[in-house]
């Protein structure tokens, strides 16, 4: 049986929950079953803190051996699941973390190349989540805070020490119970994003090149 390491954030900014990990730690011990095998999903909450968070993610690593990792954060602001297609190498933090940490034009990996494209199908995941009814898209950016730094050191340790784990990040919007607190917001019930994550986690075990369909964006 394959192990899949889902990945949510602690809360930051003054929220009292992180959406991330409302929906990822419901996942926790679910199986998943695709065509070819089961797949056991283990669920992991990551710091909002940049001198951590590296160790953090290779702890779970280590400790759950996964073929396949998804790390998921909070985008106040944006109406759907957010399949990133691109981590960048650079800390540039608009507030500080958990911490009071605020890095700012600081390369992640002082050597590592400048960004890194996801390794996993990121329009198929997209096409499968419409078609199950959840509004999603491709990103062309996961920012420059956290997220981005999770993404990038995932997909430099799968460039550089494990080329057989797949990985990427899905950012989700904000949770009703959020956006209450943020009014003209857009928001999305957990129950959705958890429904969002099995499609993800489904697809992505089950599909190795990804549709030749349109992803991108003018602005």
């Amino acid at each position: 049986m394959q192990t899949v390491l889902l990945t949510g954030f602690e809360p930051f900014e003054n929220e009292p929950i992180n959406p991330s990990w409302e929906a990822v730690h419901a996942l926790d011990g679910a199986r998943i079953a695709t065509a070819s095998s089961d797949a056991l999903v283990r669920a992991w909450r990551m710091p909002v803190r940049f001198r951590t968070l590296d160790q953090a993610l290779l702890d779970a690593l280590d400790a759950t051996r996964p073929s396949l990792a998804i790390c998921v954060g909070q985008a106040g602001g944006r109406p759907d699941l957010s399949v990133e297609r691109v981590a960048i190498n650079v800390d540039d933090a608009r507030i500080p973390d958990n911490d009071g940490y605020q890095p700012i034009d600081a390369p992640i990996v002082a050597d590592g190349p400048a960004a890194y494209f996801s390794t996993l199908p990121i329009k198929a995941l997209v096409h499968a989540l419409r078609e199950a009814g959840i509004p999603a898209s491709v990103s062309q950016t996961a920012g420059t805070f956290t997220c981005n730094r999770l993404f990038y050191v995932l997909s430099h340790h799968i460039a550089t020490r494990a080329p057989q784990l797949r990985g990427g990040f899905v950012h989700i919007p904000y949770t009703p119970r959020q956006a209450a607190r943020h009014p003209g917001q857009p928001s999305l019930p957990t129950a959705s994003v958890i429904e969002g994550l099995k499609v993800i986690v489904r697809t992505a075990l089950s599909v190795r090149m990804d549709l030749p369909e349109t992803g991108g964006a003018l602005h």
